[in-house]
């Protein structure tokens, strides 16, 4: 029964729809802003000292965002142009967060609008899809997607992935690749980037059908038999692979690991270090590095804006919410440029 309702929560199956994903809105590129309110039950009078509004935060962010997938930690606050600054640190990565004085409301990354010139709000209206200006177009675009196994906000990306690789699994070339060090090494990130290098590599006809069952709770031992998985013909590319890249060594050898903290994971070192790779995620098309929303409608339109010529597969209507960061596919989360990195 538990299986069940699990699956019940996956992506739904694509609509076709009419060109309405054409209409592109104004977004703010690398300049992404979250706005949430701290919660209809909290009731504040007056302002709030640096201490009140700081515990408030992180409670929030740690109960409300990271739902346990993390933990936020706080270095310093500060007050700036009328709003508390807080740096907080989630996975090794610090981040601003800004607070009213009354902490209801929250954003990530505010924007200086005097340093913003030209932009308008305005929607228009394109007759053909629109990628980032600096990606180039092709008849079949090259889509990698790097990713640590366990990164909350790689996991995340990959949940907004899948319905989109899977619509135009023929139609462009979609692979995951690795981050060259891994950061959750004691929940198994290494061993399962391994093994899902090889699933994709030697059985990639079940690739998706398992990083759909194993999003949901990162159970790959479940996942390899509701799959049917080939675990003989697993372990033998595990060995194989492992010996080449030797990246059992690299977990094993503390010495070796970045910054004396993080393992190395040098099965897609050369793509990483092309495209400089830091973090996971990180999304490059067309052998550029592309910016847009963790949602399966926004790397759909990111995807199509590559093509020379776009496909009827992207006048599909997918679910234009934001998967939530972690495993589980019932969690919803907002547009942010969070990721696991140094």
């Amino acid at each position: 029964m538990e299986e069940k309702t699990n699956q019940e929560h996956r992506p739904s199956k694509p609509k076709k729809r009419l060109n309405k994903w054409k209409i592109s809105s104004f977004t703010l590129g690398l300049f992404l802003i979250l706005s949430l309110t701290m919660g209809e039950g909290v009731k504040f009078s007056g302002q709030l000292s640096e201490d009140e509004v700081s515990e408030t935060a992180l409670e929030f962010i740690n109960s409300a965002l990271l739902q346990g997938q993390a933990t936020a930690t706080l270095n310093e606050v500060t007050t700036e142009k009328g709003l508390f600054k807080l740096l907080v640190t989630v996975q090794g990565q610090e981040t601003p967060i800004y607070l009213t004085k009354d902490a209801s409301l929250m954003f990530i990354n505010a924007i200086p609008m005097a340093e913003v010139t030209g932009a308008t709000t305005t929607d228009t209206q394109n007759t053909q899809p629109q990628a980032s200006p600096e990606v180039p177009s092709s008849d079949l675009p090259e889509v990698e997607v790097f990713v640590m196994s366990h990164c909350p906000y790689g996991t995340q990306m990959m949940k907004g992935m899948l319905p989109v690789a899977r619509l135009l699994e023929d139609k462009a070339d979609i692979t995951f690749k690795y981050v060259y060090y891994a950061m959750h090494p004691t929940q198994g990130e290494v061993e399962e980037q391994l093994n899902q290098w090889c699933m994709q590599t030697e059985q990639e006809e079940k690739f998706y059908d398992y990083l759909t069952c194993f999003l949901e709770d990162g159970d790959a031992e479940r996942c390899y038999a509701e799959v049917e998985v080939d675990t003989i013909a697993l372990s033998e590319c595990y060995e194989r692979v492992d010996q080449e890249f030797e990246v059992i060594a690299n977990l094993e050898d503390q010495s070796l690991w970045l910054n004396g903290r993080f393992p190395l994971f040098n099965i897609n070192k050369e793509d990483n270090e092309k495209y400089g790779v830091a973090g996971s995620p990180t999304l490059i098309i067309n052998g550029v590095k592309a910016q847009t929303g963790r949602d399966s409608v926004s790397l759909l339109n990111a995807i199509c804006g590559a093509f020379n010529d776009a496909p009827e597969e992207c006048n599909t209507e997918l679910e234009a919410v934001q998967p939530g960061p972690g495993f589980g596919w019932s969690s919803t989360g907002s547009a942010n440029n969070a990721a696991c990195g140094v």
